[in-house]
């Protein structure tokens, strides 16, 4: 399975996010994005095809056709924000196919709030060695290849 980043950013390596549980591997395994800081505002798009297996405005799960679930988390401690800055075009258990727009994020309401725009892409409960990501400090367009997973 091919997840595609959901915004356009540099690579960032996972355990450089500035959150334990992300950069410890405890909720899964995958890469991180960080904006470019000229960037005010980005559209985030699905990462995989799948179902919309939750959706909150600062985070949201797309479960791929083979089970496994894609957490894209927008921003650090983005759930302060209570969905200020944040926009969702999509409900849980919509259908989604990979590129679609999800939501829209006000960068500069997240930097304003003193946040991280640091945006973790994992699939959760996968093994680090079955992550297979592009060169790190690579800079992605939205809809790029991120990263393989071997299931």
């Amino acid at each position: 399975m091919v997840v595609r980043a959901p915004l356009s950013g540099k690579l960032v390596p996972l355990s450089e996010v500035p959150d334990p549980v992300f950069a410890q591997g405890m909720v899964g395994h995958g890469v991180a994005l960080e904006p470019p800081t000229s960037e005010h505002s980005v559209t985030v798009v699905a990462p995989v095809s799948g179902r919309m297996l939750k959706v909150m405005p600062h985070a949201f799960v797309v479960q791929a056709p083979s089970g496994a679930g894609v957490l894209v988390h927008l921003g650090i401690d983005t759930v302060k924000l209570e969905g200020n800055g944040f926009t969702v075009r999509v409900a849980k258990g919509d259908q989604v196919h990979a590129g679609d727009p999800l939501m829209d994020v006000d960068l500069t309401v997240v930097r304003e709030a003193g946040l991280s725009a640091c945006c973790p892409v994992v699939v959760l409960d996968a093994a680090e060695d079955a992550i297979t990501a592009r060169s790190q400090d690579e800079d992605v367009m939205a809809g790029q290849d991120l990263f393989a997973v071997s299931l």
